[in-house]
């Protein structure tokens, strides 16, 4: 007997992917997507085509492991969950009574549903007095230079970018990262429109617009200065949306004269016909849109070039047509009950410290206030943290305690004394919302726990259990954490019910169908105008108006380290990876072949590199080699590692975060993987 269940995909994709799993006598046997789902429209990325794969690898993990050989090495031995879980809390225990500040949560998004990502974990940690971990990997900085100018993380509904006559795609590779927004620029171009990339990088995505702008990494928010400046002295602003729903225009209009377009011309290392071109376009073409992603953000000056170029639509009055304006993230849109799930008020009066992950090199191997315990789920930090062999030198020391959780035998868990089974999304409850569409989902298990593995939620009911948590949200079932989700009494909820949600899959939020979010004013921000000018910014110490905030690595903006490291050093995702996940599955690490680095010609001359050389990419922070692919895709003074590679299958045992830094960006302590300079050489080997 076949059945079909309602299910989707968990991974740390705009597209939050609506899927229909075909289980057979309790097996599934196919995952396909939902023909149904406005936005998803029946289309899987490779990866989760293939999931039952993943659900069923050979090398999942099935059994709690306890370690019996050194840390690193992966040695281990089968346990029973009863040994396992009163191991952690006896040992959670000892740390607790002394400081539980030293215990450390360590999750992140390799599962973004809501139950697996952010309920009953947080309430244990809570409960624990566990430091909190400010989670800043991805796109922190980004979503914070949005909520200066925007008030949140808001902006335009996807599915209208079909119906845009300009669509700039600003820092992004969707066929890679995007599919769904970019199956709908596909239809805008077959319908006229143009399509601009702007990226250091020839991607895939780059490839197929209509223009590729290949700016020096990190010079996106001096672009946005230049067009802004020639739209103004070009008369291209919409001054009538200008005076009614923006705030600082008179002091913005100043500040751009600092930033003429041969200035932004010469800072990004392109032409001045670019800047001036791509402006008129940007003023004149009507309805024109941005879709920002997160690669540009990932430098020193990432917030502020996010804040920057979010001005723009505001400055043409993009937003008045729902096909205009900007989108990076669809997230705030959704008011989950984040409070009812995660219930931070279970920690104590005096609220523990915070540990930024993007520093977490320091934190684990810092000699002051000394982190002894660390549980990780959802997470790779040996493979996907900056600054890698500081990461690893804190995973090896005998006095750290760690737990992981995972499906997969991962980097991470080559250095932990107690490795938990974990399901994959086919085998649990889940609600999600998504940061790149306006759907809510439904996740509904589709077949039983493969071995003895557990969702993350009920891990850590058993482990309250253990430590004597009595409170009743510690027993609340997964069907109460969804509804709890959902019940903020938001207006964009109305109407959204789990019963509902679990027998239809999915539900769009309570908008309207032809969506413009700002198209009469109604910012979020506090003066309910778009902000050029924040007082919020201000108050933190920053500009209040947008200014050009350089990386830290760039050539101009560092020559001394240039001189020895003259090369801008890029890992944005492979294809068939989605962050670390999946990197691990033959069928996608044999379509990606080897870990590779690709070069300008020119740059690849000057070094003596041919074609398939093996070489070694290396900076003060590390070094690891790799295959070199000489194709043009970047441009000159730019290499391109794509990543992220699982270190026990690189050559070297290393990646890309061996070079990358725990510099912070200038907004939301984010990471800065984008800003590394870097050397390369050949190394004779083969």
């Amino acid at each position: 007997m076949e059945t079909i269940v309602r299910a989707a995909c968990p991974h740390d994709c705009p597209d939050t992917c609506a899927m229909l799993v075909t289980v057979k006598d309790g097996v599934a046997v196919k995952v396909q997507g939902d023909p149904l789902h406005p936005f998803t429209d029946g289309t899987l990325c490779t990866k989760v085509a293939h999931y039952a794969e993943r659900t069923y690898s050979p090398d999942r993990l099935l059994h709690p492991l306890k370690r019996i050989g050194p840390k690193g090495k992966g040695e281990f031995k089968q346990i029973s969950w009863d040994e396992a879980l009163d191991e952690i809390a006896a040992r959670l225990k000892a740390i607790a009574a002394v400081n539980p500040e030293a215990i450390l949560p360590l999750s992140y998004a390799g599962t973004m549903g809501m139950l697996q990502y952010s309920s009953m974990d947080r309430r244990f940690f809570h409960k624990l007095g566990a430091s909190q971990l400010e989670r800043t990997l991805c796109s922190s900085a980004g979503k914070a230079g949005i909520k200066a100018t925007l008030g949140g993380s808001y902006g335009m509904d996807p599915e209208h970018y079909q119906d845009s006559k300009l669509i700039v795609i600003w820092g992004s590779n969707p066929i890679a990262s995007n599919l769904h927004f970019w199956s709908r620029a596909q239809e805008a171009k077959r319908r006229g429109a143009k399509l601009v990339a702007i990226d250091p990088y020839r991607s895939l995505t780059a490839e197929k617009c209509s223009q590729h702008i290949a700016l020096l990494p990190g010079t996106d928010g001096a672009l946005a200065l230049g067009m802004m400046h020639v739209l103004v002295a070009e008369g291209l602003i919409d001054q009538d949306y200008v005076s009614k729903y923006t705030l600082g225009y008179e002091e913005l209009k100043k500040r751009l004269k600092q930033y003429p377009p041969d200035w932004a011309a010469t800072t990004c290392g392109i032409t001045l016909e670019e800047v001036v071109q791509l402006a008129r376009d940007y003023g004149a073409v009507k309805p024109a849109a941005i879709r920002l992603n997160y690669g540009m953000q990932r430098h020193a000056g990432g917030g502020i070039a996010a804040r920057t170029i979010a001005c723009l639509p505001a400055l043409t009055g993009a937003w008045r047509d729902p096909a205009g304006g900007i989108l990076l993230t669809t997230a705030d849109n959704y008011h989950f009950d984040h409070a009812k799930l995660e219930r931070p008020d279970l920690m104590p009066a005096k609220r523990p410290r915070v540990i930024n992950h993007s520093k977490l090199g320091d934190a684990l191997t810092a000699p002051e206030s000394p982190v002894r315990a660390v549980v990780v789920y959802n997470n790779n930090p040996v493979a996907v943290c900056p600054d890698s062999s500081k990461v690893i030198e804190g995973f090896a020391r005998e006095d750290l305690f760690c737990v992981v959780m995972d499906s997969f035998m991962t980097d991470t868990a080559d250095y932990a004394d107690i490795v938990l089974p974990a399901t994959t999304q086919l085998e649990h409850t889940d609600i999600h919302k998504s940061y790149g569409h306006l759907y809510v989902l439904a996740n509904n298990p589709a077949i039983a726990p493969v071995g003895e593995s557990l969702p993350n939620v009920e891990v850590f009911r058993r482990l309250a259990a253990r430590m004597g948590f009595d409170d009743d949200c510690f027993r609340d079932s997964d069907d109460a954490l969804a509804r709890q989700a959902i019940g903020s009494g938001h207006a964009n909820l109305a109407g959204m019910d789990w019963e509902s949600l679990k027998r239809d899959g999915w539900k769009r939020l309570a908008l309207p169908a032809s969506f413009a979010p700002f198209a009469k004013g109604g910012f979020h921000t506090p003066s309910g105008k778009c902000e050029f000018y924040s007082e919020s910014l201000k108050a933190q110490g920053v500009d209040p108006l947008p200014f050009y905030n350089p990386p830290a690595e760039l050539p101009s903006s560092n020559p001394q380290l240039a001189r020895r490291f003259p090369l801008n050093f890029l890992s944005p995702p492979v294809r068939n990876f989605l962050n670390s996940s999946f990197a691990n599955l033959p069928r996608f690490r044999d379509a990606e072949g080897e870990p590779s680095l690709e070069l300008h010609s020119d740059d690849a001359a000057k070094r003596g590199i041919a074609d398939g050389d093996a070489v070694r990419v290396f900076n003060d922070r590390g070094s690891f080699t790799l295959k070199a692919r000489v194709n043009d895709k970047p441009r000159r003074g730019v290499v391109v590692a794509p990543s992220v590679w699982w270190k026990k299958f690189a050559r070297d045992r290393k990646n890309a975060n061996d070079l990358t830094s725990q510099r912070t960006a200038d907004l939301g302590g984010a990471a800065t993987f984008y800003d590394c300079l870097v050397e390369v050489e050949r190394t004779g080997l083969t």
